[in-house]
């Protein structure tokens, strides 16, 4: 809107501004939009037994747990397990490919020395 301003073209000026200043608005909410993550989740040993990939027994996940091989939470009798601790405990099972241990045999066999 480029025009000068009268009385008469006061209300035109008026809903053009507003216009603008709902599309600046809707443009900083949109800017400001924060990704929330998801809030971590308990399981109960059903649960877990259920988000496992290879959904173990019951009786496997207690002789984890008196293994102490995965990570648990104990509040009185009852078990419980967080999601993002599991996760981690998935993902650091992970083995090396034997390409991967080849390389980082050769990697440690060029830092040492022959007859060190």
């Amino acid at each position: 809107m480029d025009e000068t301003v009268t009385f008469e073209s006061m209300p035109k000026a008026i809903a053009h501004l507003i216009n603008k200043v709902e599309a600046l608005e809707k443009k900083l909410l949109e800017k400001n939009e924060v990704p929330t993550t998801p809030a971590d989740k308990w399981f109960n040993i059903d649960e877990l037994k259920n988000y496992l990939p290879d959904h173990p027994a019951k009786q496997t996940i207690y002789g984890w747990v008196s293994k102490r091989e995965i990570p648990f939470h104990k509040g009185g009798k009852k078990l419980r397990f967080l999601q993002s601790d599991i996760d981690k405990w998935l993902s650091g099972g992970k083995r090396k490919s034997e390409s991967e241990l080849r390389d980082e045999a050769n990697k440690y066999c060029k830092t040492k020395r022959i007859g060190d």
